[in-house]
């Protein structure tokens, strides 16, 4: 799957086995700034590397859509909101800190590494 182009709203689909993607997730950016262009493609390569096939990723861009964004009361942008699994959270920024997504996402660094081949460590 090619990196998603930021300048427009777009909805990126992993393919999955499952009818229902295991991860939810919807990102609010404000146009094609830096900070809304680094945080799709950060959460971009943290899905790919450790949730392949298992998540829908929704790019909101907030000047396309404010009622949307003030629908879904988004504080501040960019924003990433994890819809499910279940606790609902939310994180504001580019997304640059990869433990604290990952910890957000409800995974571990582990996940990331057995993603992308790497032997565990104990």
């Amino acid at each position: 799957m090619a990196t998603p182009n930021p300048t427009r709203r777009q909805t990126v689909r992993a393919v999955s086995t499952d009818p229902e993607p295991r991860y939810v997730l919807r990102l609010y950016v404000s146009g094609a700034s830096i900070k809304s262009v680094a945080a799709i493609r950060n959460i971009w390569y943290i899905c790919q590397a450790s949730l392949p096939n298992q998540y829908t990723l929704e790019v909101i861009d907030i000047y396309q859509q404010p009622e949307r964004a003030v629908r879904d009361q988004v504080v501040a942008a960019p924003m990433l909101v994890k819809e499910r699994p279940l606790p609902r959270r939310q994180v504001v920024g580019t997304l640059s800190n990869t433990p604290q997504v990952m910890r957000i996402l409800g995974l571990s660094m582990p996940d990331v590494e057995r993603a992308n081949g790497s032997p565990e460590r104990g």
